[in-house]
């Protein structure tokens, strides 16, 4: 306790010392001086200077007038102060039954200027913010001001901008076709799929100036998948589902549309087939070399998607590269979605390959299969011998003795052919049932006929 009322005597003292070396005692000096030059012609006025207490009197008067003085030129200096209130917006009043307002800015910035501890108040206390008053304007282009009211009224502000130009227009209605667009469809589960969506109603009325109207293309409600809830096969329903307009180019419009929002049920199944798989082997062997045998760890898989992409896929293709291969090899092969399928059980499977040596059968008199001839024609082989073709098939000794002649196919393509008077030469292409075996054709090319049926 001792040590701090000794502290504080010591604070004090040094206070005194102060107030005395840098004020009392110049002041004192300069008064001296002063009575030094009436010391001739007032002898009163010295004494009276000359007293102790007059001048301890007059020093600290005039150190409270040098400390006002300075308070007062310290608080012009400091206290002016200016802050950055950004994007703060504006709210217009006008009919908005009646009419649309294009050029009004969403917010503006606000300066505000004046003392430090005002304009925290400012912050503090609610504020009417920036409005523009457009009543009794009528449809046209008008320069009108914005206005900022704070209830300090000791504040100076700035607005930018201060002033815009608008205009206003009739607001018209339109009625419009509802439809609707999925989002985030990737985000589904892949095997899910949207069978359907019905919304609870099929017009919509948009509201806008006229010229905006007639460039409305389409009102859609956005169907948004990662609005759902623990989506799974069956039916759920989406509430207020955010309804969008666009123009020709897909820009979305600045129009009302009424309602704002509308209510969809969505029908969500898992469609799913069962394919087999169909081993692809490309490339040509090491020479002498055959496929005696191809196997697969899997030889079916599940496939899922809509029920129009299912009916296209019958196989799930599985293309191996055996080109220069001379002795057994297993492959891992990653599985390709076709079109429309979005998932498959199986994401890889194994693919094994037996290689034997090659041998080479002849096939004679296969008749050709012509392909893909328009309806309105009618084709013919020149003669019998161009009519069937000797096929040579090569591949494993033990696959080629119990190939069947039915399994091989010499094909011709007539796509894109007309009736002619004379004959065409056409080329000849052979297929087979296996994979394993290569075919070709001895006779690479033959004549028919077509004609008008």
């Amino acid at each position: 306790m001792k040590k701090i009322i000794k502290s504080i005597k010591n604070l004090f003292r040094h206070i005194g010392l102060f107030f005395d070396k840098w004020l009392i005692t110049p002041i004192t000096k300069l008064i001296l001086k002063i009575s030094n030059v009436f010391k001739d012609n007032s002898r009163g006025f010295e004494r009276f200077i000359g007293k102790k207490q007059t001048l301890i009197v007059i020093s600290l008067l005039l150190a409270f007038v040098v400390f006002i003085k300075l308070d007062q030129e310290g608080n012009t200096l400091i206290d002016q102060y200016a802050e950055m209130f950004y994007d703060q917006p504006v709210s217009a009043t006008y009919n908005e039954e009646a009419y649309v307002v294009e050029g009004l800015p969403k917010t503006v910035d606000i300066t505000l200027v004046g003392q430090k501890r005002h304009i925290f108040l400012a912050k503090q206390s609610p504020a009417k913010g920036v409005t523009v008053d457009l009543t009794g304007l009528k449809p046209g282009t008008h320069k009108v001001a914005l206005k900022y009211s704070q209830r300090l009224k000791s504040l100076d502000y700035r607005l930018d901008p201060s002033e815009v130009t608008v205009t206003i227009y009739e607001k018209v209605s339109q009625t419009k076709t509802l439809t609707y667009d999925i989002l985030h469809k990737d985000n589904l589960d892949t095997k899910l799929n949207i069978e359907s969506v019905e919304l609870d109603r099929n017009e919509v009325i948009v509201k806008g100036a006229e010229y905006k109207l007639d460039k409305v293309a389409s009102v859609k409600a956005l169907i948004d998948v990662d609005d759902f809830s623990n989506p799974q096969a069956g039916e759920m329903t989406l509430k207020n589902v955010q309804l969008v307009a666009y123009d020709t180019n897909g820009k979305v419009m600045n129009v009302e549309i009424v309602p704002k929002t509308v209510k969809a049920k969505i029908t969500i199944t898992s469609p799913s087939k069962e394919v087999p798989l169909k081993i692809v082997p490309t490339g040509d062997l090491a020479l002498g070399k055959a496929i005696k045998s191809l196997s697969s760890s899997v030889n079916t898989v599940t496939i899922y998607g809509s029920e129009e992409a299912l009916s296209q896929v019958d196989s799930i293709p599985v293309k191996i590269d055996v080109k220069g291969l001379s002795q057994d090899k297993e492959f891992t092969v990653t599985l390709q979605r076709p079109s429309g399928i979005t998932e498959i059980s199986e994401k890889t499977v194994t693919i094994k390959v037996t290689v034997d040596e090659l041998v080479t059968r002849e096939f004679k008199d296969i008749p050709i299969v012509f392909e893909n001839l328009d309806p309105s024609y009618v084709v013919s082989a020149v003669s019998e011998a161009d009519s069937i073709v000797t096929v040579v098939v090569r591949g494993s000794k033990d696959i080629l003795d119990g190939l069947e002649s039915s399994s091989i196919h010499p094909t011709i393509d007539l796509k894109d052919y007309a009736a002619s008077t004379e004959p065409i030469e056409v080329d000849v292409k052979v297929t087979g049932d296996d994979v394993r075996l290569t075919y070709s054709s001895k006779t690479k090319k033959v004549k028919i006929r077509i004609g008008n049926k």
